[in-house]
């Protein structure tokens, strides 16, 4: 038997509430691009009704490629909760860790977070993809007033 669990990343590692906006919006957002096209209608509608049709275009087509590098290149396919769950999986911790950090422009850790996720070749594409998709978030969470919190405060 295989000590292995075959779905550790979709094991709940806290709760999206304990997300800051970008971080929860990156997981939101995964959710709903992987379940299926009245979703990924959600995100376009979103990103339109965010930036106007022409930039949320652009921020539609970053995370569009960035979903389906992760999904072409990955490791192995990231695992997720449904899009209403209140739990926040390993694999979308690990998400949301790195678009957060690409969003900060700590590149570096960002990198490092992407060779997780999918093989090494691809990681600077991915950083580079999850850095304009993050920013998109930062602008919308400004737009909404919810203020962006520093992540280097542990306790």
């Amino acid at each position: 038997m295989n000590a292995r669990t075959p779905h550790r990343g979709g094991a709940p590692v806290g709760y999206v509430t304990e997300l800051g906006p970008v971080e929860a919006g990156a997981v939101l957002y995964l959710r709903l691009w992987c379940d299926g096209p009245d979703a990924q209608a959600q995100v376009w509608n979103d990103f339109a009704t965010a930036f106007g049709p022409e930039h949320g275009r652009k921020v539609l087509k970053s995370f569009e490629s960035l979903c389906d590098l992760c999904v072409r290149h990955g490791r192995r396919p990231l695992m997720r909760h449904h899009v209403t769950c209140k739990c926040l999986g390993a694999d979308e911790s690990c998400f949301a860790n790195f678009v957060g950090y690409a969003s900060e422009g700590e590149r570096e850790d960002a990198l490092l977070i992407a060779t997780t996720i999918v093989r090494p070749d691809i990681a600077p594409s991915l950083v580079g993809l999850a850095q304009e998709f993050g920013l998109a978030l930062r602008r919308m969470a400004v737009k909404a007033d919810r203020p962006i919190k520093s992540t280097r405060t542990l306790h």
